[in-house]
């Protein structure tokens, strides 16, 4: 893949650079694909393996293809007691998807976090950097509509 490629040409071909590297990568396709893994490691001549340990241990970092919008609900105390729950079975509903899981035409992924740092505002979702606050299930499709994609008829 000529992005990958790309990618790898903006650094030296040193492992202290493989972070960022994978950063790229996770940037450019939403994901880390196993090509690009599988070149990272040739260029720097590190095993596969130490890379996997890395992807995996970022949470920023995925092995499986992101939805366009990324959905973070919170789930912190001051989220849940005012509702998150109720969001997040909301969201399910809505877009039929769980967490950690993307929809079946790549538009979504949804998280849960722990917090978002806006308390105030709970029950707080984040779309992409978009942050939502006060949210209540009526609100929600609403505010999903924003992100879907029409197609013309």
């Amino acid at each position: 893949m000529e992005e990958i490629q790309t990618i790898l040409n903006r650094y030296p071909p040193e492992q202290r650079y493989s972070l960022a590297m994978l950063q790229d990568m996770q940037h450019q396709f939403n994901y880390i694909p196993r090509v690009g893994m599988e070149a990272l490691a040739e260029y720097l001549g590190c095993p596969l393996s130490s890379l996997y340990a890395m992807a995996t241990f970022y949470k920023a970092l995925s092995l499986k293809p992101k939805g366009k919008h990324i959905i973070k609900l919170c789930d912190g105390t001051a989220c849940h007691i005012r509702g998150s729950t109720t969001l997040l079975d909301g969201v399910r509903r809505l877009l039929n998807i769980d967490a950690g899981e993307t929809s079946e035409d790549g538009l979504f992924s949804l998280e849960l976090v722990n917090c978002l740092g806006s308390c105030a505002l709970a029950p707080v979702m984040v779309i992409d950097d978009t942050y939502y606050g006060k949210v209540t299930l009526e609100k929600l499709p609403g505010i999903l509509a924003q992100y879907q994609e029409v197609t013309p008829s």
